[in-house]
């Protein structure tokens, strides 16, 4: 179980939350859910309807579809903010490699965050923009 500092700490190392004041970040760090995945655990399955995102913490996981690997996200790396975002069937799976901590936020809760935090709200539109362009390279590559 992680300690609420250290929930702020880890929400500050990640892009999306870097610039929203430490206010803010602690009452996030409150309502964000510590889980834990043993390896080879599936934490989300396709086309499950997703409504959190993912931050993972410690440890390694796998973005798949079917057979194809995506990528490997390690610590630090936010998955599954589209769904947080928009409520939609989840486009890929996501199973742990080694044992994984994660913080789970719901989208309600980001939606609140961001209404509030002009700052929050430029980072997610970062990250948008940020997929929409590695998503448009890899089709013309």
């Amino acid at each position: 179980m992680l300690l609420t500092i250290e929930k702020v700490l880890i929400l500050k190392s990640v892009p999306i939350f870097s610039s929203v004041p430490e206010g803010q970040l602690v009452d996030l760090a409150t309502i964000v859910e510590s889980v834990e995945y043993d390896a080879g655990e599936i934490i989300l399955t396709q086309g499950d309807l997703g409504t959190s995102m993912y931050i993972v913490v410690d440890g390694r996981v796998r973005i798949f579809e079917g057979d194809k690997d995506l990528a490997e996200h390690g610590t630090r790396a936010v998955f599954g903010e589209l769904a947080a975002l928009d409520p939609e069937p989840r486009a890929a799976s996501v199973q742990a490699l080694e044992a994984c901590t994660l913080l789970r936020l719901d989208g309600e809760s980001l939606y609140d965050l961001m209404s509030g935090n002009q700052e929050v709200t430029r980072g997610i539109v970062h990250v948008l923009c940020d997929y929409t362009r590695q998503n448009l390279a890899r089709t013309k590559g």
